[in-house]
């Protein structure tokens, strides 16, 4: 299956297809510059580990919308020891070295000469346009046992030797860090992280809306990303947290001092936000939702392109965790997702997409699914 001819375009051209209307004019949003590189329109795809992967990213790009794309974050020390063994790249460089660009790649670590070494890597042998070093990651294995992602945040001088290192060892390509609001309610010290990240020569500073004790509870808190901003001399302030509707970024951006967005969680569900949200920040009409039928071909169109990398069985499972993502919220995604997640071949997965797959018919299609593995 080539580019989705029935997905590449939301419908615009009846008001009626078209989703709620944005309220109020669209804001005047400045160019968002990071380093030398112009990001246009100022909507960043987020790394999310496990997901953003290049069929993932290759489904946004066809939708359009997103000014800079990302990978998944690599773990550095992975990625130095496959090289010292001559082993292939990382799963999370897939695609990287000839997708267009512009495209960052994200990396994780806490020593200083590890991540300037991999950083120089990117720069000059993948040549992406963005090398981003993860301050923000809240998730257990990264934080309490390697001491990185949001540990860091504990320790703003080793941060800023690590950007100071990454940077020196990728110029001109600019280096940018991303964080949150603190480690947790009682220690929201992103004001004085700010200052170091720019002080250590970052090109850009992307903030979560939480703490890292948060991890995905509660609400982002917008107001504390907009409070760093005046405290940022030279480099652009991007927010990040609980953007799931081209209504949200709209207001993100009338409401709060910043110079970006960045779009995670929501665009799992939704690739065809991010062009959602250019055209809202434009003033133009929101394209509207895809119909089932048309999600139901992109999840097919997303299936194929993992199946090409990794092979069939593999790409299967690998497929299970995606496929949970689509029709979300749609009468029958909850079954589908029962079913979807117990697949083992390529033959199953076809069958549960053509017996359980929501449609715009009817909740699901109870077609016949003898050829599933029970249980």
């Amino acid at each position: 299956m080539g580019p989705l001819a029935a997905t590449r375009h939301l419908r615009t051209s009846n008001s009626s297809e078209t989703v709620d209307a944005i309220s109020l004019p669209a804001p005047n949003v400045r160019p968002l510059w990071i380093g030398p590189l112009l990001v246009d329109p100022p909507i960043l795809q987020a790394p999310m580990a496990g997901f953003t992967n290049y069929a993932f990213r290759q489904i946004v790009r066809e939708f359009g919308g997103a000014g800079l794309l990302a990978t998944e974050m690599v773990n550095a020390k992975g990625f130095v020891w496959m090289a010292e063994n001559e082993a292939e790249h990382p799963d999370r460089l897939w695609g990287v070295a000839d997708e267009p660009r512009p495209l960052a790649v994200q990396m994780w670590d806490n020593d200083p000469v590890t991540l300037a070494k991999v950083g120089e890597r990117l720069a000059n042998e993948y040549k992406v346009s963005v090398v981003d070093i993860n301050f923000g990651c809240p998730v257990r294995d990264v934080v309490q046992k390697a001491h990185s992602g949001s540990y860091l945040l504990r320790e703003p001088e080793r941060m800023g030797a690590i950007i100071e290192q990454v940077v020196k060892a990728c110029a001109p390509t600019p280096v940018t860090a991303k964080i949150r609001l603190g480690c947790s309610r009682n220690n929201i010290n992103a004001i004085e992280i700010a200052q170091v990240v720019e002080g250590a020569g970052a090109a850009a500073l992307t903030v979560h809306g939480r703490t890292a004790a948060d991890m995905f509870r509660g609400s982002a808190d917008w107001d504390r990303i907009a409070e760093i901003k005046p405290h940022l001399k030279r480099i652009p302030l991007i927010g990040n947290g609980d953007l799931n509707s081209p209504q949200k970024v709209v207001d993100a951006f009338r409401r709060y001092d910043i110079d970006g967005v960045m779009i995670a969680r929501a665009s799992l569900a939704k690739p065809w936000l991010f062009r959602q949200a250019a055209a809202a920040l434009r003033g133009e009409p929101v394209p509207a939702e895809p119909t089932l039928a048309e999600e139901r071909q992109l999840l097919l169109h997303h299936f194929e392109l993992i199946c090409r990398r990794f092979g069939e069985a593999k790409g299967t499972l690998l497929m299970r965790k995606f496929a949970c993502c689509y029709a979300q919220g749609r009468p029958g995604a909850r079954e589908f997702r029962s079913r979807v997640v117990k697949v083992s071949a390529p033959g199953e997965f076809q069958a549960v997409v053509d017996g359980w797959f929501p449609t715009d018919a009817s909740k699901s299609v109870r077609a016949s699914t003898s050829t599933l593995v029970a249980g």
